[in-house]
């Protein structure tokens, strides 16, 4: 009797052993994969990995800074001129930051300061122009991809008569039609004519999601119009839209300049870079370094953002992963 009783246990521990749950085999499977990540937390991932969107963020981090608080770097005026002791003086470059550094141009005023003073101007227009174009392309494209019919037709018809002007043609014409171009006149002109690309690329997008499974059900279940824009169409647009507006932005910065060096953009008194373009050319000969620094701000500004916008758009497309 005693020799089944433990004949019995010994086959009980066997079987207990044999169902539980091996703790080797389960170490070796690994942890459970990890949650995939969403197309912002991804392209967030790559982005921080990127050396070109790291320099061309800190750079333009820089020129907002300068722009929003130019008197934390200078004490100068970039107004005030001194004729008779500063007139075309050139660059000191032993005295970094002073208000000498870059020399002084025709009116005596400090290079180094209008430098500062006009990059507020210049990313002022070119973050205003790009918030309006993105606004209303995106407004526009999403209307017309959305409900299609006669109003897409009607749309497209309107974006292909704004996209048959010539960008700076038409700025020019418009520009010249007012006496007094202030900063917000210059973006209002831009923005008037440069919305049809991002309305293009829009529409393309609604178009295709519109037909995606989530929209078709939001639909079923007797979601409004505005809902299902607001909360389905509308963010699974944005990628494209967000890559075609930070390309744009340098470009609506060289737009300004060259607006401004052909003398229907920004003007006197107003402190830009493109207005110190146009007033170094007269100098070109005698103190070329009157032109040459502020159109180095503007190239580097525009290669900024230019950069910044082609990291973000390999971020954003999967195409190009």
């Amino acid at each position: 009797m005693p020799e089944k009783i433990a004949e019995t246990a010994k086959t009980s521990e066997q079987v207990i052993t044999a169902s539980a749950p091996d703790t080797a085999l389960v170490a070796e499977a690994g942890p459970a994969p990890a949650k995939a990540r969403s197309l912002w937390s991804d392209a967030w991932h790559d982005l921080r990995r990127n050396p070109l969107f790291l320099i061309s963020g800190v750079l333009i981090l820089a020129l907002i800074v300068i722009s929003a608080w130019p008197g934390l770097f200078t004490s100068a005026s970039p107004r005030d001129g001194d004729l008779a002791n500063h007139f075309l003086q050139g660059p000191n470059w032993s005295h970094f930051f002073a208000a000498d550094w870059l020399g002084y141009d025709g009116q005596g005023r400090s290079i180094y300061a209008r430098v500062l003073y006009g990059a507020r101007a210049s990313i002022l227009v070119g973050v205003g122009v790009t918030i309006l174009v993105t606004v209303l392309g995106t407004f526009v494209g999403m209307i017309a991809g959305y409900f299609g019919g006669w109003l897409d037709n009607l749309l497209s018809r309107i974006t292909d008569v704004f996209m048959g002007i010539p960008f700076m043609l038409g700025a020019l014409v418009v520009l010249t039609s007012f006496e007094k171009r202030s900063v917000w006149v210059v973006i209002l002109a831009l923005a008037f004519l440069g919305w049809t690309q991002i309305a293009r690329v829009a529409r393309g997008s609604v178009i295709t999601i519109k037909q995606a499974d989530y929209v078709v059900a939001a639909k079923a279940l007797g979601a409004s119009t505005t809902r299902i824009l607001t909360k389905h169409v509308l963010p699974n647009a944005l990628a494209p839209i967000i890559v075609v507006a930070t390309i744009a932005l340098g470009g609506y910065i060289a737009a300004e300049a060259t607006l401004s060096f052909l003398g229907v953009g920004l003007a006197e008194p107003t402190v830009s870079w493109g207005v110190d373009v146009s007033s170094g050319r007269e100098q070109l000969r005698n103190a070329p370094h009157v032109l040459i620094i502020p159109s180095v701000m503007v190239s580097v500004t525009v290669l900024s953002f230019l950069m910044f916008g082609d990291a973000v758009r390999n971020a954003l497309d999967p195409k190009l992963r």
